[in-house]
């Protein structure tokens, strides 16, 4: 019997279905009832797939998982990359569908963890924070060109965005404490110098493969593992990309912390920049190794000791 794998493609109206081989093809509304539907004609399915889409992809994610059908949300550059080698240039709706199925039964990735509610409850004020932060980067480089008429809105706004981060950082503190695994977590985490509770927030809810991995699948997963480019002759430098941005952004900054105030990421650092390699490269590889460390420490469930890492 021949494996069937389905590829979602998702609008904010609509979610467009394809099962291969026996190339399947519907559409249903993107809410509760066409989750329904979808989960129905899913069931025998070996993987779904699809596309890591603003958020839209969460919903029906979690609609699959819950209902036990194992289910993929990819960074569409992947699909994209996939698409292209495969000579597919078209782009509908119902293409797209069907790449993302052919992605699925080529690929297969693997299936991440199902996110509880109050995971994903985590994650919303996670977002929310970072897309105040966002505004206010906008809103501080308009404040350098601005005209004096609008300056002192833009100040106004600038300082009621500061305001709310303020709020939604105790918010996100006391969600955290509210559980007691969380705030054992949190407490074995925050063992490690240079890790805040911006990171510890974000780990925890954007990143629950964090101790039950090995250190190389864990730094695959962020995007932290270098990748040969070697061809013939050419030797070119190890380079890092794809994995869980929103996780590996923050990463880097507790990383650039922890240069300066944990004696093991600090000796690194130093070491391989006495080594020749450029900061950048320094950097990337402390991310990897602060990421170990935390891998480590919720494995055992012990806090982090310099004279253990």
């Amino acid at each position: 019997m021949n494996e069937c794998f389905a590829g979602i493609d998702i609008s904010k109206a609509t979610l467009d279905v394809v099962i291969l081989p026996s190339n399947e093809h519907w559409t249903v509304s993107n809410n509760e009832t066409g989750f329904a539907e979808i989960i129905e004609r899913l069931k025998a399915v070996k993987l779904v797939v699809l596309e890591a889409t603003g958020g839209l992809q969460v919903a029906v994610t979690a609609a699959l998982l819950n209902a036990g059908i194992p289910v993929v949300a990819v960074n569409p550059r992947q699909i994209r990359d996939f698409a292209k080698a495969i000579g597919v240039l078209a782009k509908t709706d119902h293409v797209d569908a069907n790449v993302i199925a052919r992605f699925a039964g080529t690929i297969r990735p693997q299936v991440r963890l199902l996110k509880n509610e109050e995971m994903l409850q985590l994650e919303a004020i996670v977002v929310r924070r970072r897309q105040l932060v966002s505004m206010q980067i906008e809103e501080k480089n308009r404040l350098h060109i601005a005209p004096n008429k609008v300056k002192k809105d833009i100040e106004e706004h600038i300082e009621s965005l500061q305001k709310r981060l303020h709020e939604i950082d105790k918010e996100m503190d006391r969600f955290i404490k509210s559980s007691p695994a969380w705030r054992e977590k949190e407490k074995i985490l925050r063992s490690v110098p240079g890790v805040g509770p911006i990171l510890v927030a974000t780990l925890l809810c954007e990143l629950p493969e964090l101790g039950t991995l090995d250190r190389k699948k864990i730094a695959a997963l962020v995007g932290v593992a270098p990748f040969n480019r070697d061809s013939g002759k050419f030797s070119g430098t190890r380079s890092v990309w794809g994995g869980r941005a929103a996780v590996r952004a923050v990463l880097y900054m507790s990383t650039i912390a922890a240069i300066r105030f944990n004696p093991a990421i600090k000796e690194f650092y130093q070491r391989l920049r006495s080594a020749g390699k450029k900061p950048k490269q320094a950097i990337t590889a402390c991310m990897r190794k602060l990421l170990t460390i935390l891998n480590s420490i919720v494995k055992t469930g012990a806090p982090w000791q310099f004279n253990c890492s």
